[in-house]
């Protein structure tokens, strides 16, 4: 994690220990010495009379100082600060000591505690209009979203920050800030395992930390870079970054103890010792746990703790010590449940069901389980997942316009030029009225520049085709991406879980039938979500390739109705009241996939023991296709985000089965494709009726 706070800125195990802060031994003494005198120096003017303002100034940088030397100390002098500044009701002095005390609560892991005052912060920031202090709020309070596991608010704060950065005046502290903005927006898609996209980031990041001189931000993104490394398995090279990342902290530190970098000291050595864990090196691995355990009571940072002890279980558990690893992992689950730490709380979860699988205590593993599932189904939701693509989209666009407006004054300069290009040539012309010779030779020369102009003209227009080409490929890429990382994924986990489960003996006999009546549930739903996937990049990617023929609609629904009732559940009547001579002509494949998502879609929708009706009106030159249904039915704003492309609506049905809104999505598209029209007709409590129209067979 990389914050900024404007204006202020065993015996084996034991001898390791002592070489990894060795580096800071030797220049201890002499800065100890200084430090303490100064501090002493400003607690005794803190005992004179002096301003207000002054007091308050004191208080925060004695909070700053006693950071790493007493934290709780630290932390009380930061309320102070809070509790003056808020008596001498100045904005910038409460702007300032709020963020300090989000800064000290951030060091001590108390990541809730330091949104709320970081939050704070950014409201005297509105109030004095700074776009500089709103932007490293809001750059903050991303990194403590971050930090918690809520990703999409972490991204929409730091991309925000970026944006609101980026307007006025940018100085030197903008540009660092935005690019610390840059390196956090890597973390998150770290943590969202798209790690081509976070190193990106990470090293552009490091680029322009040397371009800026921000010392402090290169042994950052080192960190973040071994840490992806790390998690690909390329061990070596993240132990490499990890150490030059140590390296580069240590002299920072050694030029100035009292930089906020000694944070990130903590952070590192927690990543080497999961490297040597994850390379067979335990000692070592070990002896960096019990290090950082050490720096993080200093600072009684209970974030830092609690993932000490789940490394330190882990590492246990890979030595089958169970008693020992189970210790551990309910230590960490504990700190992390009083700070509100979602992924290290997954993380434990996940760790304790391994633990009372392997022991053979089947009953708390699937306890264990289900905890995990819920905790990391909530945290990775689609919900999340389709507001994080959002953002991203809003962010891609935001970009867009600027690249926009930058053609638009570089078109306009080429227009003024052109223009003055034309007074120089009528001047000319008149000047050289009686030279037939030079006349012809300018003539001559303004059809070339027309011409190249022409040329310049189409070769924007292409490139801008080509623009928009690529940006709706890279649009169907990451939904499409989005939508595997959890809709997919998460079925074909929980199957596996469940046969795991069965495989052990962990489910009774009894248990068997509603068993595989939920997996076959999960199979059908993921096929289901399979087939609209693939059919849905098809025609986004102009793939798809229509042929209409003569089709049979009577028998079609009938097909489908027999598919899906030989799956229900719910002892749903299915009606076909299409006529048997009804005949259209359209593609064969897309209308069977229409008919088969409409009635699976009123399935979903329609309690036990309800009714859906297929029936067909005659209009003429075209049939009116309806699909009706019993069930819950739906407001008025429901029905307006039905077919919406660039967010698809969806919610569970009835029975909680699971849904991404491609179906609906693709029907319209298919519909569209075969000329017709799709509209749908619902109120609350008394079920639905999608209709679409179909051309007639000659």
């Amino acid at each position: 994690m990389r914050l900024w706070l404007a204006g202020f800125r065993h015996s084996k195990c034991l001898l390791i220990f002592l070489l990894l802060t060795g580096a800071l031994a030797c220049s201890a003494p002499v800065y100890s010495q200084k430090t303490n005198q100064f501090i002493d120096s400003l607690e005794t003017t803190l005992r004179n009379r002096i301003s207000d303002s002054l007091r308050v100034s004191i208080l925060t940088t004695l909070s700053s100082s006693y950071t790493f030397i007493d934290f709780k100390k630290g932390l009380q002098y930061a309320k102070d600060a809070v509790n003056l500044a808020e008596r001498i009701n100045d904005n910038l002095l409460k702007l300032k000591t709020n963020r300090q005390l989000a800064l000290a609560y951030s060091l001590g892991g108390d990541y809730t505690s330091a949104l709320t005052y970081e939050n704070k912060a950014l409201e005297y920031g509105q109030l004095l209009n700074d776009s500089t202090e709103i932007g490293t709020s809001f750059s903050n309070i991303g990194n403590f979203y971050h930090e918690l596991g809520v990703y999409d608010e972490a991204y929409f704060y730091l991309t925000r920050a970026y944006s609101m950065l980026k307007t006025g005046h940018i100085n030197h502290e903008d540009s660092v800030m935005m690019n610390i903005a840059i390196h956090n927006v890597g973390r998150v898609f770290k943590e969202l395992g798209q790690y081509d996209i976070a190193l990106q980031h990470l090293r552009l990041s490091r680029k322009t930390s040397y371009e800026l001189k921000d010392n402090e931000g290169s042994p950052y993104s080192l960190d973040e870079i071994g840490d992806v490394m790390m998690r690909q398995g390329k061990y070596d090279s993240a132990l490499n970054y990890l150490q030059h990342s140590l390296n580069e902290t240590r002299q920072l530190i050694r030029d100035n103890p009292g930089t906020i970098v000694k944070e990130l000291q903590t952070k590192t050595l927690y990543k080497i010792a999961m490297v040597f864990m994850f390379t067979g090196q335990e000692d070592k691995a070990l002896a960096y746990f019990d290090s950082t355990y050490t720096l993080h009571k200093i600072t009684n940072n209970q974030f830092g703790l609690a993932e000490v002890q789940l490394g330190r279980g882990i590492l246990y558990l890979r030595q089958n010590d169970f008693i020992q690893a189970e210790e551990y992992f309910s230590d960490a689950l504990t700190r992390a449940r009083l700070l509100n730490a979602r992924i290290l709380e997954i993380k434990c979860y996940e760790q304790l069901a391994r633990v009372s699988e392997l022991t053979g205590d089947y009953k708390k593993a699937l306890s264990y389980f289900k905890q995990y599932k819920v905790f990391n189904d909530s945290l990775f939701s689609s919900e999340m997942q389709q507001k994080l693509y959002r953002d991203q989209v809003r962010f891609a666009t935001e970009a867009k316009d600027e690249q926009i407006e930058s053609l638009i004054r570089q078109e306009e300069y080429r227009l003024s030029e052109i223009r003055k290009q034309e007074l120089i040539r009528n001047v000319l012309v008149v000047v050289m009225a009686l030279s037939g010779i030079l006349l012809f030779t300018v003539y001559r020369s303004s059809q070339r520049r027309k011409q190249i102009n022409k040329l310049l003209i189409q070769h924007q227009e292409e490139m801008k085709k080509r623009s928009q080409e690529l940006e709706q490929l890279n649009q169907v890429k990451d939904k499409f991406f989005s939508i595997i990382s959890h809709d997919l994924r998460s079925p074909i986990n929980a199957l596996a879980g469940v046969l795991n489960l069965i495989d052990k003996g962990a489910i009774e006999p009894h248990e068997l039938p509603e068993t595989m009546r939920e997996l076959r549930n999960r199979f059908n739903y993921t096929r289901t979500l399979l087939n609209n996937l693939l059919d849905w990049t098809l025609v986004q990617m102009d793939k798809m390739t229509l042929r209409p023929s003569r089709i049979n609609i009577h028998r079609m629904v009938a097909e489908n109705i027999e598919m899906i009732q030989s799956l229900d559940a719910k002892k749903i009547e299915f009606v076909n009241s299409v006529p048997a001579e009804t005949f259209g002509f359209a593609d064969k494949n897309t209308i069977n996939l229409v008919i088969r998502n409409l009635i699976s879609n009123a399935q979903k929708f329609t309690n036990e023991g309800g009714k859906i009706e297929v029936s067909a009106q005659d209009l003429g030159k075209e049939w009116v296709l309806a699909v009706s249904d019993t069930g819950i039915g739906m407001n008025q704003q429901t029905l307006s985000m039905l077919f919406d492309k660039i967010n698809p609506y969806s919610t569970r049905g009835t029975a909680n089965e699971k849904g991404t809104g491609l179906g609906l999505i693709l029907c319209k598209e298919f519909v569209d494709r075969n000329n017709g029209r799709i509209w749908a007709e619902s109120a609350e409590g008394a079920g639905s009726t999608f209709r679409f129209t179909i051309p007639k067979s000659a």
